[in-house]
């Protein structure tokens, strides 16, 4: 539910900013504003999330963001909503789900066994992409009727999911007790740089999200290029999901027993071969097959990266290391949206694309040299 909601959020707001301004650069500062407060509270919110009770913490952060959308309802039915008022939201928006993605990352490894892990992320990874085909489906059709509608049916979602977070039954938890310190803030980034492979994983896929953010231009492309118009623009939003979900599926029934690594680079590469067939593409058709094998491909990321931080992190490390994941990985979507905007709005939308993907393939071969570690990992089982 709150994967729908954000997501049904992200259209709506990418529409309305592009719609009122036309200006790619004005998107980019969607991104920007919800980068800052992620990065400005990433150490707080892993202590957080190791102190307190994750679901919880889940709770209020999704009250929250329900809150927001709930503003952005009324604005928009009242006709006083402006520019600075969607930047304002965004920015409260990605300061509650800096504390929210760590919280709920780390209950997973409560909930199956260690053996089970690599199963389980697939499948968890599967569940988000469903939601994530929904969500953009869901918020260019109801965008159509209105921006209102998206909005108030995005309140309900996050509402929904703050008290479904809370039935959530598990056993008690390790949780930390050292007091709030400068050592304590700052463990989680001294526990990744003790373990290369994580490192490695982990900054591989910020520079392939911060680079590939084909994503962040879909209003332009879908106005400009595509020539279609909210509905396709959420079209276009749910094809990288459909490719994740089935690359999610297929690794749920067919785990990565060997060669994980080597399995690892061979998708970001992919990724950016995806990348550059979209940028280069004048056909609907076209851009949504490059979409789709741009979301499958990214979704073998995704999950040897989590189980990689998950097996290899102790539970009441959990919190801060996802946190700085979510610093790495989730921020850098936020941030990949500023950079695809800047780098559109000073070359064009097509060539920032086309740059984004080359980036990524570059990225892919020079991670091979310096963190041979990870491309020789072979098991995730637990």
């Amino acid at each position: 539910m709150s994967s729908v909601a954000f997501q049904m959020m992200s259209v709506a707001i990418g529409w309305q900013i592009y719609s009122i301004t036309h200006s790619a650069f004005a998107l980019g500062l969607v991104g920007l504003a919800q980068f800052v407060p992620m990065c400005v509270l990433t150490l707080v919110v892993g202590h957080v999330a190791d102190r307190y009770d994750r679901r919880t913490i889940a709770f209020i952060c999704q009250a929250i963001e329900g809150v927001a959308a709930l503003v952005l309802c009324v604005g928009a039915w009242h006709a006083w909503q402006s520019v600075g008022l969607i930047y304002a939201i965004a920015m409260i928006t990605g300061a509650a789900r800096a504390f929210e993605s760590p919280s709920m990352a780390a209950l997973l490894p409560n909930l199956i066994p260690r053996t089970q892990l690599q199963h389980a992320t697939a499948w968890s990874t599967s569940a988000n992409q469903t939601a994530q085909i929904l969500g953009p489906a869901m918020g260019g059709l109801l965008y159509g009727v209105g921006a209102s509608s998206v909005y108030g049916v995005v309140a309900c979602a996050f509402l929904v999911a703050a008290v479904l977070v809370m039935s959530i039954r598990i056993d008690e938890a390790v949780r930390m007790r050292a007091p709030l310190s400068f050592e304590a803030l700052f463990s989680g980034i001294a526990f990744i740089r003790r373990k290369p492979v994580i490192l490695g994983a982990l900054s591989l896929d910020l520079f392939a999200v911060l680079l590939g953010g084909a994503t962040a231009l879909l209003p332009v492309f879908a106005h400009d290029i595509l020539h279609t118009g909210p509905w396709g623009l959420g079209v276009l939003r749910a094809a990288p999901a459909v490719g994740a979900l089935a690359g999610s599926i297929y690794l749920a029934h067919f785990p990565l027993r060997q060669r994980a690594g080597t399995a690892l680079f061979a998708g970001v590469i992919a990724f950016g071969i995806a990348t550059i067939v979209f940028g280069v593409s004048r056909n609907m058709v076209v851009s949504l097959a490059a979409l789709a094998t741009l979301g499958a491909t990214d979704v073998i990321s995704v999950v040897v990266r989590m189980s990689l931080v998950q097996l290899q992190t102790p539970d009441e490390m959990r919190g801060r290391v996802g946190a700085i994941n979510s610093l790495f990985i989730g921020t850098s979507n936020q941030l990949g949206e500023f950079e695809s905007g800047m780098t559109a709005g000073l070359f064009g939308a097509v060539p920032a694309v086309l740059i984004g993907g080359l980036g990524t393939i570059v990225v892919a071969l020079l991670w091979m040299r310096l963190f041979p570690a990870l491309k020789a990992t072979r098991s995730l089982e637990g």
